[in-house]
């Protein structure tokens, strides 16, 4: 048995085989000539890979520094495929999804429950995302090689309520002083001159592939085909609620007898300090689970807890698709339906808002409108068939969740994975002796 695991041969074919898998996973049969450089490894030995190890050393040893080398490069290289193939690392920042999801858990996302794409960028610095480290400027990945959109085999599809983590559709530019702000929402509040010309607040206005954008984490609640509704803060999908889960939190006004909550009361209910909003002495502003309405209505001080809510018309202006044609907020919106690969719409100039995005940018073509007349790539237009499947995204905290209500449709390229487990959880309110949340540790994304 030892002589055969040791064979050239039979290292060769076992080696061989499984990257014959790997090809054929990928589906891009141009690595095959890998086999090749296999097969030099194994059998020829022509070609010195290892270069940084000394030839037929006398005594067949290598220096201690050559072999941290050699752990190293194979550390790096081994993270690098793991990372871009299988699974990466992801820390929660904001409090979108709180409580499901709270700032400072750390998680691993799977990048084989969807599939994983291939680089857009390839050439880049490993383990960093988009610039170097210790800088804000330096891109991290060179762009004189752009793969197109790929995605290989995956276990499954975004389904209902997963929690996907996601390229942020808006972040094509980027103003880098606020590089987690919608580059877009930031041009229509202050407008572009200002964005562009204020380099102390927003920094400098950069563009960033698809695969570079930065990362966010929502929970699908649309997927292709789907009809996505909003009616008083109520979700409908299809027609039908959707279920509210334990950590959904939603924005309340809590009005006392006069007296103030401690705060010892508020660490009790889970209320994180940048979520303790007093708008007098014995009224508060909340995001709260339905579990922490129920317990803050059971305390004898607490005369009310209401919802707050946005009244149906009430148009809030930085709401998707941004028109006038479309008076929707953050509790009033829809109904809207998520564009589905290969699904044909009418085109007109009331609805265009709602597609522009996609036709010009995600799906790349040339759109313009003359004379009240839409023209795609140069020809009139009155319909367009999608070439991608779309999904919507929203925060578990709905009232304090920048997600498709503010940008719109998800496109798949932009899905990068599956959250599934969190394996460490760090409280940023507490002192450095009670910071972890042990409950939370190895616990499963739901």
């Amino acid at each position: 048995m030892k002589e055969i695991l040791t064979n050239k041969w039979f290292k060769f074919g076992v080696v061989g085989f499984i990257y014959l898998l790997w090809v054929l996973w990928i589906q891009s049969f141009l690595w095959s000539i890998g086999l090749a450089v296999i097969f030099d490894i194994y059998i020829t030995k022509k070609v010195h890979w290892a270069f940084w190890k000394k030839k037929n050393t006398p005594d067949g040893k290598q220096t201690k520094v050559v072999e941290w080398i050699d752990a190293i490069i194979f550390a790096v290289i081994a993270a690098t495929f793991i990372r871009m193939f299988f699974i990466e690392a992801y820390t929660i920042p904001t409090s979108s999804m709180e409580k499901s999801m709270l700032i400072g858990d750390y998680l691993f996302v799977s990048k084989t429950s969807y599939g994983p794409k291939l680089p857009n960028t390839p050439l880049s610095f490993p383990f960093v995302h988009h610039t170097m480290p210790f800088s804000k400027t330096t891109k991290s990945y060179v762009e004189w090689i752009k793969n197109p959109y790929k995605r290989i085999a995956g276990f499954g599809k975004v389904k209902n309520n997963d929690v996907v983590v996601f390229n942020f559709p808006e972040g094509d530019t980027v103003a880098l002083n606020v590089p987690n702000q919608s580059y877009y929402a930031l041009v229509r509040a202050y407008g572009r001159a200002r964005v562009w010309q204020e380099k102390e607040t927003f920094g400098e206005i950069v563009a960033r592939p698809v695969d570079k954008r930065e990362n966010y984490i929502k929970r699908c609640v649309g997927i292709p085909g789907d009809i996505i509704e909003l009616k008083d803060g109520q979700l409908y999908v299809n027609s039908k609620a959707q279920q509210h889960f334990p950590g959904m939190q939603r924005e309340y006004i809590v009005t006392t007898d006069g007296a103030s909550l401690s705060k010892r009361t508020m660490e009790q209910l889970g209320i994180a300090e940048d979520d303790r909003h007093a708008i007098s002495a014995s009224q508060y502003l909340f995001p709260l689970t339905e579990n922490m309405v129920d317990k803050l209505k059971a305390i004898k001080s607490i005369k009310t807890v209401q919802p707050t809510q946005t009244t149906a018309g009430n148009w809030d202006q930085n709401i998707f698709p941004f028109s006038n044609k479309y008076p929707w907020n953050v509790d009033n919106y829809g109904p809207l339906e998520i564009p589905k690969k290969g699904q044909t719409v009418k085109l007109t100039i009331d609805n265009l808002p709602l597609y522009q995005r996609i036709i010009d940018l995600y799906e790349e073509n040339d759109l313009k409108v003359k004379d009240n007349k839409i023209f795609i790539n140069g020809k009139e237009a009155d319909s367009y068939t999608f070439k991608m499947d779309y999904y919507w995204m929203m925060g578990d905290n709905r009232n304090n969740s920048a997600d498709s209500r503010y940008w719109g449709f998800v496109p798949e390229d932009h899905v990068v994975g599956k959250a599934v487990f969190i394996w460490l959880s760090l409280d940023k309110d507490q002192p450095f002796y009670n910071k972890v949340r042990w409950k939370r540790l190895f616990s499963l994304v739901h």
